[in-house]
This record gives C-alpha cells, structure tokens and sequence, in this order.
C-alpha cells in the first residue's frame, strides 16, 4: 500500500515538473531582444527599384536571373551572389529602372518556382551606416 501511494506521489511529481518544463519552453523568452534585433524587425522597407531574391538554386546563374526578370521590366543588373569558390549563396538582387517595374516584379515572381526551387522576392534593405562603436568593433 505504501508502495502504491509512493509510486501516485512520483507520478504526480513528475507530472508537474514536465507540465512546468512545458511552461517555461512554450513561453516567451525571459530575456527581451536586443535592441539590433528590434531596430531590424521594425523597420519598414520603402519600394525601391532594387530587389532581394532569395531561394534560388545553386545552378542559377546571373544570366537566368536576367532573363526571368526582364519579363517584367527594363533590368539595369541581375547579380546572383557568389562564395570565394565560385559557388552561388542561393541568394541575389536585381535592380530595375523604375520602382513600378520592380513592384510588379514582386507581385509576379514571389514564391514562383525558378530552376527548380521556390524563390522569394522583396525589396532590397539598404545597409545601415556603421555607428561608432561599430567602427571601433572593426578596427579591433
């Protein structure tokens, strides 16, 4: 009898244990993002002619690029980003003459398969300007 009542307790222990175990994986972190991570996640990209293609497939050249994007519009470049092998990175940017050509670009091409692969298509974030304190992390 004493066994059994033992063995309910240990049950119930570890019941509340892996429910609390749940809780804590299930909820938010404790901890509150970095501001970088919260400047990056608010800003708003503005249309601009300029476009991030992402997805593509490792055998997409920069001249497939060309000629998928030019359907849409007058392209000014299609660069598909290489690796110091000379392997692409599976990402690209191609930029257009107008930013009406680039929006319908978008609208077009964003999750359409290209080569095999599902591509995605948004426009271009512009890199921020290095703070001081970044300028220094780098000279180190």
């Amino acid at each position: 009898m004493a066994l059994r009542a033992a063995a309910a307790a240990a049950a119930v222990a570890a019941q509340s244990s892996s429910r609390g175990l749940w809780r804590l994986l299930s909820s938010r972190s404790a901890y509150p993002p970095s501001a970088t991570a919260t400047a990056f996640a608010r800003q708003t990209v503005e249309p601009k002619s300029s476009l991030f293609v992402s997805g593509l497939n490792k055998r997409t050249t920069s001249e497939r690029l060309l000629q998928e994007f030019s359907k849409f519009g007058a392209v000014v470049r299609a660069r598909v980003m290489i690796d110091r092998t000379g392997s692409s990175k599976g990402y690209g940017f191609v930029q257009y003459a107008t930013i009406e050509e680039a929006t319908k670009s978008i609208e077009s091409m964003n999750g359409k398969f290209l080569d095999g692969w599902v591509i995605f298509v948004e426009y271009a974030k512009s890199v921020p300007e290095p703070t001081q304190q970044t300028r220094r992390h780098l000279r180190h």
